[in-house]
């Protein structure tokens, strides 16, 4: 189960809640899709967007003690399965593979950046999401850099360069 939202307070009376949305995939909202919780599963009644989050009510919750119980309830559902995705969790543990044939290093985590996302490699370097060029879920990653990209992390000294 992939974590894709949070609940993070009740809204109104009625058992609304306001959920931070984690995932970029809005159909986890859906009216009938279900999220699981450790408090078990919840089916969504109605979503709707409200000041950068969602406001949802889920079915069986109608007032707000429900809806205050819920609070900070981390939301988790099954991976999608879309073939012309890239998913972080397929790119964690991967091996990155240069144009060259070179194993540059497994990725640790996936850093959000507004230009690109960046894969973090074990080795420290850090590779623009937007060079890979094929994977293969958390087995191997095939980059396409330009020429230097993994040079700059050896030119820099011992002690930062002070």
């Amino acid at each position: 189960m992939l974590e894709v939202g949070r609940i993070t307070r009740p809204h109104g009376v009625r058992g609304e809640v306001s959920v931070l949305l984690i995932s970029n995939r809005v159909e986890r909202l859906a009216p009938g899709s279900v999220l699981e919780s450790t408090r078990g599963p919840l089916e969504v009644r109605s979503a709707r967007p409200h000041k950068g989050g969602w406001l949802v009510h889920f079915v069986g919750v109608d007032h707000r003690d429900q809806a205050e119980a819920l609070r900070n309830t981390v939301l988790s559902a099954a991976p999608i399965d879309d073939p012309d995705e890239l998913w972080v969790h397929e790119l964690i543990g991967a091996v990155v593979v240069d144009q060259d044939g070179v194993a540059r290093g497994t990725v640790v985590q996936v850093l959000d950046n507004p230009a690109s996302d960046l894969l973090e490699l074990d080795s420290g370097s850090l590779v623009p999401a937007r060079f890979i060029v094929s994977h293969v879920a958390g087995t191997e990653i095939r980059v396409d850099v330009p020429a230097g990209l993994f040079d700059l992390d050896a030119d820099v000294p011992e002690g930062g360069g002070q």
